[in-house]
C-alpha cells in the first residue's frame, strides 16, 4: 500500500490485464471523475444507485463525473437485499442500454454491496463485458464486496447462487461518506473486517481488540482498517481469482451466516448480511472447537470482541422465530454442496489460521446446529 495524496491510500491489485487500483480515503467521490478520466477511455457512464444513496451522493457524483467530460445517465433502484433480483437486473441491463453504454465506456455502481452486485452483474453481460467502477458507500462494501469480481444476484434457492466474475476497473472507496451510515450498518461492516484478522491475520485481530473504538470513531484509523482489509482481501483474490481453492478462506463464517438470511426470508429488519456472518464466524470457530480442532477459549475471545462491538454472536440474538435446524441445513447444503454426505467448511486451527475443509461429515453439522438452536 502507498499513498496517492496524504490523506487517500492506494491498494494495487495485480490481475494482469485485469489489474486495477483501490482508493481509500476522503472526498474520493468529489474527484471521481478526474480519477475515471485519468484511468479509463470511456466517455460515457450508467450510474446504478438505490433510493436511500441517490438522495444523498448522486448529485456529487454526477457533477464530478461532467466536469472530467464523462456523460452520465442514473438508474434509480430500490434500496434492500430484496433488489438483488432477475426483476431489478433486468430494470438495470435495460436502462443502461437506452443510455448507449458501449464497451469501453462503463457501469458506476454507488452504494452498497447489494447495488455493487447487481451492478457487476449488468456491467459482466451488457455487450459480453462493458466496463465498471466500484464507488461503495458501506463500510460492508468497502472492504469486502467492491473487491475481487465476484458479482450476482440471489435465487430462491440461496444467495448469490446466478452471477459471473467481473472484476472493477477503479474502486474508489470515500470514507467521509461512512459518516453517515447508521451505527447498526457501521457495526454490520465491521464484521467482515474482524473476520480479515481472523483468516490469516491475528496481528491484524489484535490490533482490532485495542483500536475498534479508534476504527468506529474515524479519522486514520478507520483508514487503516480498510487498507488492510482491502490489502487482505487483494492478496487472496489474485492468489485465486476464480475460487478454485485458497479464495474459499473469505466464506469464513458466510456458510452460517447465508443461511440464516435465508431463514429470515433476507428481511433486514431482523437480520443484515454483516450480523449473519458475526454469528457465523462465532459457530464457525465453535464449530471447529467441537471438532478438537481448536480451543474453545479462542471460539470465545472471538465472540466476546464481536460482543463488544456490538454485534449479534448467536442465534438467539436474530429478532423473532427461526425455523427448524434441518431447514437452516437444507440451506447450507444448497450453499455449499453436498458430496457423498461431506461438506466444504472454512474451519479454523486458532485466531488467524483458517483453513478449507472438504471433508466436514453432514450429520456432525446438523448434530451441532441442533445444539446452538434457540
Amino acid at each position: 500500500m502507498n499513498a496517492i495524496t496524504s490523506d487517500v491510500q492506494t491498494v494495487h491489485v495485480p490481475l494482469g490485464e485485469r489489474a486495477y487500483d483501490i482508493l481509500i480515503g476522503p472526498g474520493l467521490i468529489a474527484r471521481a471523475g478526474v480519477e475515471i478520466a485519468s484511468r479509463l477511455k470511456g466517455r460515457k457512464a450508467a450510474v446504478i444507485t438505490d433510493e436511500n444513496v441517490a438522495p444523498l451522493y448522486l448529485e456529487a457524483l454526477v457533477a464530478s463525473l461532467e466536469e472530467a467530460g464523462i456523460v452520465s445517465a442514473a438508474v434509480v433502484l430500490p434500496a434492500g437485499e430484496k433488489t438483488k433480483s432477475f426483476e431489478h437486473l433486468i430494470t438495470a441491463c435495460d436502462k443502461v442500454l437506452e443510455a448507449r453504454v458501449e464497451r469501453n465506456d462503463y457501469v458506476i455502481a454507488l452504494g452498497g454491496g447489494v447495488i455493487g452486485d447487481l451492478s457487476g452483474f449488468a456491467a459482466g453481460i451488457i455487450r459480453r463485458g462493458v466496463r465498471f467502477v466500484q464507488v461503495p458507500t458501506s463500510l460492508l462494501s468497502q472492504v469486502d464486496s467492491s473487491v475481487g469480481g465476484k458479482t450476482g444476484i440471489n435465487s430462491r434457492h440461496g444467495k448469490n447462487l446466478i452471477g459471473v466474475f467481473h472484476q472493477p476497473d477503479l474502486v474508489l472507496a470515500d470514507t467521509d461518506v461512512l459518516n453517515t451510515l447508521s451505527e447498526r450498518e457501521f457495526r454490520a461492516g465491521y464484521a467482515e473486517v474482524a473476520k480479515y484478522g481472523l483468516i490469516d491475520k491475528p496481528d491484524f485481530f489484535a490490533w482490532l481488540e485495542t483500536n475498534w473504538k479508534a476504527v468506529f470513531a474515524g479519522g486514520s484509523a478507520r483508514i487503516e482498517a480498510i487498507a488492510n482489509s482491502c490489502q487482505a482481501k487483494a492478496d487472496v483474490v489474485v492468489a485465486d481469482e476464480r475460487e478454485n481453492g485458497q479464495r474459499a478462506l473469505l466464506n469464513l463464517g458466510h456458510t452460517f451466516g447465508h443461511a440464516l438470511e435465508a431463514a429470515t426470508a433476507y428481511d433486514s429488519s431482523r437480520l443484515v448480511h454483516g450480523e449473519g456472518v458475526s454469528i457465523g464466524m462465532v459457530l464457525a470457530h465453535e464449530f471447529s472447537a467441537r471438532m478438537n480442532l481448536a480451543s474453545p477459549d479462542d471460539a470465545r475471545r472471538v465472540e466476546q470482541h464481536l460482543k463488544a462491538v456490538g454485534l449479534p454472536t448467536r442465534m438467539a440474538d436474530i429478532p423473532g422465530e427461526l425455523p427448524p435446524a434441518e431447514t437452516l441445513m437444507d440451506a447450507i447444503a444448497q450453499d455449499k454442496k453436498v458430496k457423498s454426505g461431506k461438506l466444504t467448511f472454512i474451519l479454523t486451527r486458532g485466531i488467524g489460521q483458517s483453513f478449507v475443509a472438504d471433508d466436514v461429515p453432514a450429520s456432525e453439522v446438523i448434530s451441532f446446529l441442533r445444539e446452538k438452536h434457540p
